[in-house]
């Protein structure tokens, strides 16, 4: 997949790594970038064409693919983190996890699939995280609904290779935005994170086109992914903040 010259669609480009994303592929020569988000008026990345689309809302997302119908680079990047865990959380505050970061992803894949295809195949990069391999006690709904995003990602490139479309999964750890920050703050009592801990997230973006660019199927952008994946092989274990900082 060549980002120079590619036409490019980021979901929840309205802060955070989105942004990053939309920003990177228009100095990687990106011949042009949708910048979306479901309340478009927070997106500002200037170059970018902006788009409304809420990956929950299936007629937002089929407009969105009408508009865009020179895709050939997808990033779901869209979500959301919302600190519930699976016993004793909110179940709708469960469900709508669930619904962003999986029913919401498929559906965007579902919609866009056919765009790639008539463009000559074109890549999907799916956002995923250190929290796809392990779990955290406080956001445990964000875990699982991490895990099936991962599972969605590999089950689609085997439905997707026949028409000649990269499927990647980008697996990273803490990084610096500003959900990761407020979130840290608030798990640590208000305690600052050691420097080191948290990723630069443009490392993290630097990391996730360059394998896109390289035909990886999996990219594990820092240690924290790295040591999750290795994992596997052995007991389940959570993640926590202190196990990252120690790492």
């Amino acid at each position: 997949m060549r980002l120079h010259g590619a036409t490019a669609l980021v979901t929840g480009a309205g802060r955070d790594l989105g942004r990053h994303f939309a920003e990177q592929l228009l100095r990687r020569g990106a011949a042009k970038v949708y910048a979306t988000a479901r309340r478009p008026e927070l997106v500002d990345v200037p170059g970018a064409e902006v788009l409304a689309l809420d990956v929950t809302d299936p007629a937002s997302v089929a407009a969105a693919a009408a508009a865009a119908a020179d895709v050939d680079l997808l990033v779901n990047n869209a979500g959301v983190s919302l600190g519930v865990n699976l016993v004793d959380g909110d179940l709708d505050t469960i469900r709508l996890t669930l619904d962003t970061h999986v029913y919401g992803t498929l559906a965007v894949i579902r919609a866009f699939a056919p765009v790639l295809a008539g463009n000559g195949g074109g890549a999907i990069l799916n956002v995923l995280s250190v929290l796809s391999f392990q779990s955290l006690v406080g956001n445990n709904a964000y875990a699982v609904a991490k895990s099936a995003q991962w599972s969605l990602t590999n089950g689609v490139r085997l439905e997707l290779a026949g028409q000649g479309t990269l499927v990647t999964g980008l697996v990273f750890g803490p990084t610096a935005t500003r959900t990761m920050k407020e979130y840290a703050a608030e798990a640590l009592g208000g305690a600052v994170l050691p420097d080191g801990v948290l990723n630069d997230p443009v490392d993290v973006v630097r990391a996730a086109l360059d394998g896109v660019e390289a035909g990886k199927i999996e990219i594990l952008a820092d240690r924290y992914g790295a040591a999750a994946k290795a994992s596997l092989a052995g007991d389940p274990r959570p993640f926590t903040l202190e196990t990252a900082s120690a790492t």
